[in-house]
C-alpha cells in the first residue's frame, strides 16, 4: 500500500483531471470524486442525448424506467455518500487508538479449502491408489487411505461443507487422525515398533500425499505469512482493508486522509476531545429536553444520561492514560493532583491551576561547525580550534586545525530545559609563549536558537577580540532545535490580556502540552527553564480577530476568550497567525472550528481576485489539503460533527459489511472477525457511544442470515454474543449498564426465537451441518447454546428434562430426515406399476443395511463427543448418550419397515435372508446400546422362527440322506472335501457371508415326502470344514452337513442367551443322534460284511472294511466337536455318543478276530487229519513214502502254514495303511495275536497224550514263529507276545521237535530255534 501521504501532486493532478470531465446537473453543486463521467458526471449528457434521440412524447413505460434508473442512481450515491463519511469515522479510529487493542490471544484461523483444491486433492489420493506416486506404503495404510478417500473425500457432505466455507486442511488431517487411530489400535503387537510409532508414520505419508509435488518450504512460508496478517496488521493493512469493505477508492482515501491530518496525532487527540465534549453536550441536551429513547422501565431515563457520562467519563480517562509523545517513546509526568475531576466536570471551575513547575520541557541541540572564513593575521600553520556551549551546560572542543585551513565539520550534542538557549562558540589559537597558560581566543559569536530557526547551516559574523586584527571574521555553522514531543507550538507573539501579559510586549510563547487535556500557553525569557507567565487553556475558545485600535505591535490578531476573561495575541505575519490558531484550537477542545478570513472570502467571492489573497495560505500542506478535499466534495465528511449521526446504524452497516468481507476471504473464519477487524469495531463502539447490545444483536442478526443461506456459523461465536445480549436484556450486565430499550427487548426475544429455530434445525441436520464430526466441538458447543436459549431469564436454568424433550423431538425428525436421504442415495425403487423380484429387493435391502450401519458408526466416531468433556469426563450433556440411542433405534425402526416388507415378499422356503441378519446382528451385538434394544429384539423375533424352522427341515434332510444313503452306501472309501475342490482363492473366512447349507425345498410334509439330499459337493465360498480321507460318501456328506449347520448357527451369533442355548443344545442333540445312527448303521454294515466274507485263508480283509474303522474313527472325532460342550449337562451327549462308539468299534474289532480265529480253526482242521492213531493219518504217511521213492513229494502241510502266514501278513498291512486310528489298530492286533494263541494252546492241548505228527509239528512250527514275528513288527507289547499261553505253545512244540528229530533223524531245517538263514528263506 502506498504511504498516505505520498503522490500529493500526483494524485492531485488525477483528481483535477476526473473533475474536469465530470459535469454536474446543477449549478453550484458538487460532484463526488467517484462519479465521473461514467457514472453521476454523466447524467445531464446522457439524458440530453436519450431526449434527442427519442420522441418528444415518451411512453409511459420509457418515462418509469428513467425514474427508476434515476431513483437506482440516488440510491447508489447516498449510499457512496454513507459509506464515505463512515470510513472517515473509521480512520480516525485507526488512526488515533485509544481504548482498544488488536487482540492476541484470539485462536489462529486456518486456510480455508476450494473448491478446486478439494479435487486437487481427491485426484492426489486417487493417484496414490492408482499406484502413480513414489510412497512406498504397506496394505494396512493403503487400505486406510482407500477407506478415507471413498468414505471422507467423496462425500457430498464435505463438498457442501468446502462449498460453505466450513473446512481447512487442519480438517481433512484430524478427521484422516481419527480415521486411522482404531485401525492402528486393532493391528497386531509387533516388538520394537510401537503404535505411536505407526501413527506418526501414517500422517506422515497422509501429509506427503496431501502436499503433492508441491514444495514444503513455499507452503511453509506462505502458513507463516498467513498467520502473520492474521495475528496483527499495521495501520497501512487497516486502512487497505476497510477500503476494501466499504468500497473506497485509493485516490479518496488519500484525499481524506491527507484532509483529516491522519497522521498528526495532536489533530487526532484534539479532535476526540472535541467529540466527548459534544457528546457531554448531547447528554446534557437529551436530559433538558426530555427525548430519551423508550426503555422498558421510565426509571431508566435517569441512568441512561449517568450511562452516557459515565461512558465519556471513562473514554476521557483512557484518553488521559495515553502518553503524549508520538509511539510512546516520550512520556510527560502526569499531574499529581486531581486533574481529571474538573477535566471531567466541565460546569465546574478547577480550583487547582497549574504551576510553572508542571510546566517541563527538555529540548536537544545539535551545534555543527564547519569552518571559519576571514582568518588571515594567523601563520598558515598555527594551530586553531573551537569550543561551543549551551549556556548552563557543558563546553565541548572541536579538533584542532591548522589556520589556513580552518574547516572542521565537528558535532556537539546538548540538552537543555531553556526554550531560548544561549549557543556560545569561541574560536581559539594554540598560544606559542613559553609562559603563557592560556590559549588565545580570536572571537566568538552568541546564538539564540528556537525550535522555528533554520536547520541548515549559516555565516554568522564572530565579535573579535582586541588580539585579533581581522574584523570581518565569521564562522559557518548550523544549530539544530529539536521540538519536544509535548511542546505543540512556539514562536514569537505580541500579547495583552486581563490577568496575565497586562502589557502589550512582544514575548517568546510555547504551546505546551502537559497531559491529554491540558494545555499551556507559556512565555519565556531568554536562559530561562520556567515560564516567566502561563495561561491554562481549559474552557477558553481560540478565534481570529480584527485588529485592534491603540496596540501598536503585530499585525494579524487573534484572541482566546472565556467567560470573563480575554486574551489578544498578535502575530507579524498571516502564515503564523494560522498555524497558531490551528494549535491552540486542537489545545482547547472547543466545537467552534475557526476559520481564516481569507477563506470566508474565497467562499463569499467564489473566485476572482481572492485567489491572489489566499496564494500564501495555499502553501500551507493543510490548508491545501482542505482546498482539494473541498474542491472535490470531501470537505462536508471531514468536517462532519460525529455528535450529529446515528452511529448504531453506522456501525451496523460496517459490521455486515466487515462480516462479509471476512466469510469471503481465504481463512476458514466460521464467522470471527480477524484481529484486526475486532480491533476497529471496538475502538469504533467505544469512540461513538455503539451500545454494546445493539452491536450483538446486529451481528447476531447478520450471523444468523449467513447460517441461514448456508455459511458456517460456528456456535461458540453465537453463544457469546448471545449471552451478552441476554445478561443485558435481563439486566445482569458484568460492566454494570442497566438501561435496557424496549426495541432491544423485543429485538432480542424476535432473535431469540431465530436462533432457537436455526438451533433445533441444525440438531436435525447434524450429519450435514456438522458432517464428521467439525467444525471440532461444533456440536457441544450448539447443544450448549440450545440449553441456553431455552432459558426463561439468565439467573433460572432451564430443567433437563426441558432441553432433553427439544432435542428429542429434533433427533427424531433427525431420524427421518437421515433415512430418506440414505435411502435415495442407495437408490431404493418402490415396487409402483412393475414387478420387483424378492431376489432384488433382498439385495436392495441388504445394500440399505450396509449404508444404514455405515451412518450409526459415522455417528458414534464422529457425533457423541457431545457426552464427553476434552479430559474424557461425562460433561453436562451426558444425557446425549441415551439421546443418540434413541435416534439410533428410531432411525432403525424405519428400516425396520422396509426390511419387514422386503422379507415379507421372501419364498417361506427361501434362505438368502440370512446374510441381512448376520449383518446387522454382528454390529448390533457389539454395540453396547443397541445390544437388545427395540430393533434388534425385532430382528430376533423376526427371525427365530425361520431358524427354528430352518433346522427342523435341516434335522429332516439329513436324516432321511442318512438312511438312503447307508441303503445305497458301497463303502468304497473317498477323499477329503479340499482334495476335490479347485485350486482357487476361498474368501476370507471374516467376511459377512453366512455359511449356510443348501437346503433342499420340501415338497409336502416335512419327513415322509422331503427330496432325497444333492450328491455331496462343496460350495464354491466354502472353506475347508472337515479334512479326513477314506470315509464313506454317505458319513463324509453327514459330517460336512453337521459342521456346516452347527457353524452357520454359530455364525449367527444369536444374541439372547437362552434361544442361543437353545440353538447349541439343539444341534448338540441332533448331531448326536445323527452320528449315533450313523455309528449302528456301520457296526450293522461291517456285521454283515464279515458274516458273508470266506473263512479260509483266502478271505482279505477289504477296502470297505477299512472305510467303516474309518467312519468310527471319524465320528469320534467329530462327536468331539459337534456334540460337546463345556457346559454340564450337555455334555452328556458327547459321552453317550462316545461309548456307543466305544463299544461299536469292540464290537468291530471282536467281530473280525472272531474271523480271523474261524480261518485258524480251518486251518488246524486241516492238520487235524494227520492226528495219530486216525486211520487218514495212516494213509497219508504210507502213501508219502512210498511215492518219494520215485517223485519229489511235497512236504505235505507248508502251503497251508504259508497260505496262513500270507493271510497274517495281508491283513496286517491293508488294516495298517487304510484305518486311520493307531488305536483301533493295536488293540486289533493284540485281541488277533491273543485269541489265536489262545487257539493253538486249546489245539494242543488237546492232544496232550498224542504224539504230534512231523508234519502237524512242521506247520505248527512256522505258524507260530512267524506269526510272534510279524505281530512283534506290527508293535504289539512283549508282555502280549509272550504270553502264558505262548510259552506253554513254544514249550510244546519244542518237545515235540526233539521227539521228532530222534525219530525222524530230523525236521529239515524247520526248527523252534530262531535262525537267521531261516529268516532269509522266509523273506
Amino acid at each position: 500500500m502506498l504511504d498516505p501521504s505520498s503522490s500529493e501532486e500526483e494524485s492531485d493532478g488525477i483528481v483535477e483531471e476526473e473533475s474536469k470531465e465530470a459535469m454536474a446537473p446543477q449549478a453550484g453543486s458538487r460532484i463526488s470524486p467517484s462519479r465521473t463521467s461514467e457514472s453521476s458526471g454523466g447524467l445531464a449528457p446522457s439524458s440530453s442525448s436519450r431526449s434527442s434521440a427519442r420522441p418528444t412524447s415518451p411512453s409511459p413505460s420509457a418515462a418509469s424506467e428513467e425514474k427508476e434508473d434515476l431513483e437506482k442512481m440516488q440510491r447508489e450515491e447516498e449510499d457512496r455518500k454513507k459509506k464515505l463519511q463512515l470510513y472517515v469515522f473509521v480512520m480516525r479510529c485507526v488512526a488515533y487508538p485509544f481504548n482498544a487493542k488488536q487482540p492476541t490471544d484470539m485462536a489462529r484461523r486456518q486456510q480455508k479449502i476450494t473448491k478446486q483444491q478439494l479435487q486437487q486433492t481427491k485426484d492426489r489420493f486417487q493417484a496414490f491408489l492408482n499406484g502413480d506416486t513414489q510412497i512406498v506404503a504397506d496394505e494396512a495404510f493403503i487400505n486406510a487411505v482407500q477407506s478415507f478417500n471413498e468414505v471422507f473425500l467423496k462425500s457430498d457432505r464435505v463438498a457442501k461443507m468446502v462449498q460453505s466455507g466450513g473446512f481447512s486442511a487442519n480438517d481433512f488431517r484430524e478427521v484422516f487422525k481419527r480415521h486411522i487411530e482404531k485401525r492402528v489400535r486393532s493391528l497386531p503387537e509387533i516388538d520394537g515398533l510401537s503404535k505411536e510409532t505407526v501413527l506418526s508414520s501414517w500422517m506422515a505419508k497422509f501429509d506427503t500425499i496431501y502436499r503433492g509435488d508441491e514444495d514444503p518450504r513455499k507452503a511453509q512460508q506462505r502458513m507463516t505469512a498467513s498467520a502473520a496478517s492474521e495475528l496483527i496488521l499495521s495501520k497501512d493493512q487497516l486502512y487497505e482493508m476497510f477500503q476494501n469493505i466499504l468500497g473506497i477508492k485509493k485516490f479518496e482515501h488519500q484525499l481524506l486522509y491527507q484532509a483529516c491530518q491522519l497522521d498528526n496525532l495532536d489533530e487526532q487527540a484534539a479532535q476526540i476531545r472535541r467529540e466527548l465534549d459534544g457528546r457531554l453536550q448531547m447528554a446534557d441536551q437529551i436530559a433538558r429536553g426530555g427525548k430519551f429513547p423508550k426503555f422498558v422501565s421510565k426509571e431508566m431515563e435517569a441512568m441512561f444520561i449517568e450511562e452516557l457520562k459515565s461512558s465519556v467519563n471513562q473514554l476521557m480517562a483512557n484518553l488521559e492514560s495515553m502518553p503524549v509523545s508520538k509511539g510512546g517513546e516520550f512520556k510527560l509526568q502526569k499531574l499529581k493532583r486531581g486533574h481529571n475531576t474538573s477535566i471531567i466536570d466541565m460546569g465546574q471551575e478547577d480550583e487547582n491551576t497549574l504551576s510553572k513547575s508542571d510546566v517541563v520541557l527538555s529540548f536537544t541541540l545539535e551545534v555543527v561547525i564547519m569552518e571559519v572564513v576571514g582568518l588571515k593575521s594567523l601563520a598558515p600553520n598555527r594551530i586553531v580550534y573551537c569550543t561551543m556551549e549551551v549556556e548552563g551546560g557543558e563546553k565541548l572542543q572541536t579538533d584542532q586545525a591548522e589556520a589556513s585551513k580552518p574547516t572542521w565539520g565537528t558535532q556537539g550534542d546538548f540538552t537543555t530545559t531553556h526554550p531560548l538557549p544561549g549557543v556560545k562558540v569561541k574560536l581559539f589559537t594554540e598560544s606559542t609563549g613559553v609562559l603563557a597558560l592560556e590559549d588565545k581566543e580570536l572571537g566568538r559569536v552568541v546564538l539564540h536558537p528556537t525550535p522555528n530557526s533554520p536547520k541548515q547551516s549559516e555565516l554568522h559574523k564572530m565579535t573579535v577580540t582586541k588580539a585579533c586584527p581581522d574584523h570581518d571574521l565569521r564562522i559557518k555553522l548550523a544549530i539544530r532545535m529539536d521540538k519536544p514531543q509535548n511542546m505543540k507550538h512556539c514562536g514569537y507573539l505580541w500579547a495583552f490580556g486581563k490577568n496575565v501579559w497586562k502589557r502589550w510586549k512582544k514575548r517568546f510563547f510555547v504551546l505546551v502540552q502537559v497531559s491529554q487535556y491540558t494545555f499551556a500557553m507559556c512565555s519565556y525569557r531568554e536562559k530561562k527553564s520556567e515560564p516567566q507567565e502561563l495561561l491554562q487553556l481549559d474552557g477558553y475558545t481560540v478565534d481570529y480577530s480584527d485588529p485592534q485600535p491603540g496596540l501598536d505591535g503585530g499585525r494579524a490578531f487573534f484572541n482566546a476568550v472565556k467567560e470573563g476573561d480575554t486574551v489578544i495575541f498578535a502575530s507579524d505575519d498571516e502564515q503564523d497567525r494560522i498555524l497558531w490558531v490551528q494549535a491552540m484550537y486542537r489545545a482547547t477542545g472547543q466545537s467552534h472550528k475557526p476559520v481564516p478570513p481569507t477563506q470566508v472570502q474565497k467562499l463569499n467571492s467564489k473566485g476572482g481576485a481572492s485567489a491572489q489573497m489566499d496564494a500564501p495560505i495555499s502553501q500551507f500542506s493543510g490548508l491545501k489539503d482542505a482546498d482539494r478535499a473541498q474542491k472535490h466534495g470531501m470537505d462536508e465528511f471531514i468536517s462532519a460533527n460525529p455528535c450529529s449521526f446515528d452511529h448504531a446504524s453506522l456501525f451496523e452497516m460496517v459490521q455486515r459489511l466487515t462480516l462479509d468481507h471476512r466469510l469471503n476471504d481465504t481463512f476458514c473464519c466460521l464467522g470471527w472477525f480477524s484481529p484486526g477487524q475486532v480491533f476497529v469495531l471496538d475502538e469504533y463502539c467505544a469512540r461513538n457511544g455503539v451500545r454494546g447490545c445493539h452491536r450483538h444483536l446486529c451481528y447476531l442478526r447478520d450471523l444468523l442470515e449467513r447460517a441461514e443461506s448456508g455459511a458456517i456459523i460456528d456456535p461458540t461465536l453465537l453463544h457469546y454474543s448471545f449471552a451478552f445480549c441476554a445478561s443485558h436484556v435481563h439486566g445482569n450486565r458484568p460492566d454494570g449498564l442497566s438501561t435496557v430499550k424496549v426495541d432491544e427487548k423485543e429485538r432480542f426475544e424476535d432473535i431469540k426465537e431465530r436462533l432457537r429455530v436455526i438451533l433445533e434445525n441444525q440438531i436435525v441436520n447434524f450429519r450435514y451441518c456438522f458432517p464428521f464430526g467439525r467444525p471440532e466441538g461444533a456440536l457441544k458447543a450448539t447443544l450448549s447454546l440450545l440449553e441456553r436459549v431455552l432459558m426463561k431469564d439468565i439467573a433460572t436454568p432451564v430443567p433437563p428434562e426441558e432441553v432433553k424433550g427439544v432435542i428429542r423431538k429434533c433427533l427424531e425428525q433427525a431420524a427421518q430426515l437421515n433415512y430418506e436421504r440414505i435411502k435415495e442415495y442407495a437408490t431404493i425403487e418402490e415396487n409402483v406399476g412393475r414387478l420387483v423380484t424378492p431376489a432384488k429387493k433382498l439385495e436392495e435391502t441388504i445394500r440399505l443395511a450396509e449404508l444404514v450401519i455405515e451412518v450409526l458408526q459415522q455417528n458414534q466416531e464422529h457425533h457423541a463427543e457431545a457426552a464427553v468433556t476434552s479430559s474424557g469426563d461425562q460433561s453436562a450433556f451426558a444425557w446425549w448418550t441415551d439421546l443418540m440411542v434413541e435416534h439410533a433405534e428410531n432411525f432403525l425402526a424405519l428400516y425396520a419397515i422396509d426390511m419387514d416388507a422386503a422379507l415379507e415378499i421372501q419364498s417361506p422356503e427361501s434362505w438368502d435372508s440370512f446374510p441381512l441378519f448376520q449383518l446387522l446382528n454382528d454390529f448390533l451385538r457389539t454395540d453396547y446400546h443397541l445390544c437388545n434394544g427395540k430393533f434388534h429384539k425385532h430382528l430376533q423375533d423376526l427371525y427365530a422362527p425361520l431358524v427354528v424352522r430352518y433346522v427342523d427341515l435341516m434335522e429332516s434332510s439329513i436324516a432321511q440322506s442318512i438312511h438312503k444313503g447307508f441303503e445305497r452306501e458301497s463303502w468304497e472309501p473317498v477323499k477329503s472335501l479340499t482334495s476335490n475342490l479347485p485350486n482357487v482363492n476361498l474368501p476370507n473366512v471374516n467376511l459377512q457371508i453366512p455359511k449356510v447349507p443348501n437346503l433342499p425345498v420340501p415338497v409336502a410334509g416335512l419327513s415322509v415326502n422331503l427330496p432325497q439330499m444333492p450328491s455331496f459337493s462343496t460350495p464354491s465360498w466354502m472353506a475347508a470344514i472337515y479334512d479326513s480321507d477314506n470315509g464313506s460318501g454317505t458319513s463324509e456328506d453327514l459330517f460336512w452337513k453337521l459342521e456346516a449347520l452347527q457353524t452357520f448357527i454359530r455364525d449367527l451369533h444369536w444374541p439372547e442367551e437362552e434361544f442361543a442355548k437353545h440353538l447349541e443344545s439343539r444341534i448338540q442333540l441332533m448331531s448326536s443322534n445323527m452320528i449315533e445312527n450313523c455309528v449302528k448303521r456301520t457296526r450293522m454294515a461291517f456285521e454283515s460284511k464279515l458274516t458273508k466274507s470266506s473263512k479260509s485263508t483266502d478271505f482279505r480283509i477289504s477296502p470297505t472294511l477299512c472305510t467303516m474303522f474309518n467312519v468310527m474313527v471319524d465320528a469320534k472325532d467329530q462327536s468331539a466337536k459337534l456334540c460337546a460342550m463345556e457346559m454340564g449337562q450337555e455334555k452328556q451327549y458327547h459321552t453317550q455318543i462316545d461309548e456307543l462308539i466305544e463299544e461299536s468299534v469292540k464290537d468291530m474289532i471282536q467281530f473280525l478276530v472272531a474271523k480271523f480265529v474261524v480261518i485258524l480253526e480251518s486251518v488246524l482242521a486241516k492238520i487235524s487229519r494227520y492226528d495219530e492213531g486216525t486211520l487218514f493219518s495212516s494213509f497219508l504217511s504210507f502213501t508219502v513214502k512210498a511215492a518219494s521213492k520215485y517223485v519229489d513229494v511235497p512236504k505235505p502241510g507248508m502251503d497251508v502254514a504259508d497260505g496262513y502266514v500270507t493271510f497274517v501278513r495281508h491283513s496286517q498291512d491293508i488294516l495298517r495303511d487304510k484305518v486311520n486310528e493307531e488305536v483301533y489298530i493295536e488293540r486289533l492286533f493284540d485281541q488277533w495275536y491273543t485269541a489265536t494263541m489262545n487257539l493253538l494252546g486249546t489245539w494242543l492241548t488237546e492232544r496232550m497224550e498224542q504224539q504230534l505228527h512231523v508234519y502237524q509239528l512242521k506247520i505248527l512250527i512256522r505258524i507260530t514263529k512267524k506269526k510272534y514275528r510279524d505281530f512283534r513288527l506290527q508293535g504289539v507289547l512283549d508282555s502280549t507276545l509272550n504270553s502264558k499261553m505262548y510259552d506253554t505253545v513254544r514249550n510244546r512244540l519244542t518237545i515235540e521237535e526233539a521227539t521228532a528229530s530222534v525219530r525222524e533223524g530230523g525236521m529239515q531245517g524247520i526248527s523252534m530255534k530262531d535262525s537267521d538263514e531261516e529268516d532269509e528263506d522266509d523273506d
